[in-house]
């Protein structure tokens, strides 16, 4: 398979005129996507259990935001939903299984920062949940927020930024805790659970999650503090532009078939529009899949597989879902949030 970051080099070396010429001539399905249509089933890594996100069920079947993601680029690629493979990986062992070629993308609650591009050469295709850190505590700790929180004892997954934003609210705010580290998530809840600490600090939509599984999800209290940002978001590595820009186009298209009214419910409607910007989104014109190496209803197909970012944010964490998120800055821009995508034209 071409590596192509080394083409992309060899381009440049050659001289700037060659090299525009080079960039041109790049096989965009060269690498991943090849691979994946090749092996005629995507390889998805998720959580090991998070709900709402990445949830295994008795039978065996997968849900959550994170899945449908991935059910979407599969959606994409095969216009098939179920031809994703579903890796479920610990916190610990995300970034590496990614690295060594295990699985194709990663789509496990991640949060974007430069040491994990720069450091671990991978390559974060956009932000699909604007989160942020925060803290639980038994309703009968009587606190009502994090600046009340001096000498607790905290339980937090090790190997994580939640770790690292945890001593940094801490030291910023002239306050000490007892850190109980876990190698888990899940240890982490149930040293919470069994009193082991008095706080549990995780993404606030975690948080939302582990408290459902509570035997009275209402004895426990998610202050209001938000002591971090947590962009989350798909993952590839960085040395395959094209598989990365097909992912990240699958994202975007999401967030702009809500835009557009295009749901699963209406995709067929939609293939008869007169609309320009409906007609390039459902592959009638344009020929924007073939710059993909995808076919050009990719991102139809994708809706079709998954919904459009309104159908998935409501199924697995909206108002209508057991955790009951509000959508907040996950709203669209146009509609009070900060969720936006560049237009497919």
């Amino acid at each position: 398979m071409l590596n192509v970051a080394k083409a992309h080099a060899r381009c440049i070396s050659a001289g700037i005129a060659a090299a525009l010429l080079c960039a041109f001539a790049l096989p965009v399905t060269a690498g991943t996507l090849e691979a994946v249509k090749q092996r005629g089933v995507l390889q998805c890594g998720v959580s090991e259990g998070l709900f709402g996100f990445s949830v295994r069920d008795s039978q065996g079947e997968w849900s959550g935001f994170d899945v449908d993601f991935c059910r979407a680029v599969a959606g994409a690629i095969f216009d098939d939903p179920a031809k994703v493979m579903f890796v479920p990986l610990s916190a610990s062992e995300r970034f590496n299984a990614l690295r060594a070629g295990r699985i194709d993308l990663l789509s496990r609650n991640s949060t974007w920062t430069l040491e994990r591009e720069a450091g671990l050469g991978l390559a974060f295709a956009g932000i699909t949940y604007h989160d942020g850190q925060g803290f639980m505590v038994m309703r009968d700790l009587n606190v009502t927020s994090a600046l009340e929180l001096d000498r607790a004892k905290v339980c937090v997954e090790s190997g994580t930024t939640t770790q690292l934003s945890l001593a940094d609210f801490f030291r910023a705010n002239a306050m000490t805790f007892e850190e109980h580290a876990f190698p888990s998530s899940t240890e982490a809840f149930d040293g919470f659970q069994s009193g082991r600490c008095n706080v549990l600090t995780r993404d606030l939509s975690a948080l939302y999650a582990v408290r459902s599984k509570l035997p009275r999800p209402g004895d426990a209290v998610i202050l209001p503090d938000v002591i971090s940002k947590e962009p989350l978001g798909p993952v590839t590595r960085a040395d395959d532009f094209a598989w990365f820009n097909i992912v990240k186009w699958v994202n975007f298209a999401l967030v702009n078939a809500e835009e557009l009214g295009i749901s699963s419910q209406n995709a067929t409607e939609a293939m008869a529009s007169r609309k320009p910007d409906v007609r390039r989104f459902v592959g009638a014109e344009g020929g924007l899949g073939k710059m993909l190496g995808l076919e050009d209803a990719w991102a139809l197909r994708a809706v079709r597989a998954a919904g459009n970012y309104s159908e998935i944010y409501e199924r697995n964490l909206g108002v209508r879902s057991r955790l009951s998120i509000p959508r907040g800055l996950n709203q669209l821009w146009s509609m009070g949030g900060i969720l936006y995508a560049p237009p497919l034209r």
